[in-house]
């Protein structure tokens, strides 16, 4: 396996990075069509059942993440939505896009905290290192985030994403 996240919380902040052994071009690729990211989105135990993305600038990705783990107790069959609307896109190297909570529809939550976030793709030779970036509108709506367990999120999700990049090259 790759090796491990770096998490770096600073006001309204939060920076992951790590290293994937794949090429940046294919690294990349994971985040942009729904038939890879239903392989490997979320964490441990969670389905993308619902994956409708338009990777362009402007575009969205509308998708729901269900718990098929009957061992996470409450939260089995639960289904949590969410939608990201792309900002900027550099082929290859950088997605910006704002992520929100959603319903069903789309439509935006306003009880949760949305955040910006920038993922940048670093070729580092024949591996990719991600460093992904998201920003709150203030310190305590990131410190909501991470109350909810989002460094376990994005560890097992990123775990997930190691094992598919292994699987299919």
């Amino acid at each position: 396996m790759a090796n491990s996240m770096i998490f770096k919380a600073e006001g309204n902040q939060l920076i992951a990075e790590r290293v994937f052994d794949a090429p940046r071009e294919l690294v990349f690729k994971m985040f942009t069509e729904a038939e890879h990211l239903k392989n490997w989105w979320g964490p441990r135990g969670w389905d993308l059942t619902v994956c409708n993305i338009d990777f362009r600038p402007g575009g969205s990705w509308h998708f729901c993440m269900k718990c098929v783990d009957e061992n996470q107790g409450d939260f089995y069959g639960y289904e949590s939505w969410g939608k990201a609307l792309y900002r900027e896109i550099v082929d290859g190297e950088k997605i910006v896009y704002v992520d929100y909570f959603s319903d069903s529809e789309g439509n935006l939550s306003e009880e949760m905290p949305a955040a910006e976030i920038t993922l940048t793709f670093i070729d580092l030779g024949g591996k990719t290192k991600i460093v992904n970036q998201v920003e709150y509108p203030s310190a305590e709506e990131l410190q909501k985030g991470l109350d909810m367990g989002m460094e376990q999120g994005f560890t097992e999700t990123w775990d997930r994403l190691v094992e598919y990049l292994q699987d299919i090259q």
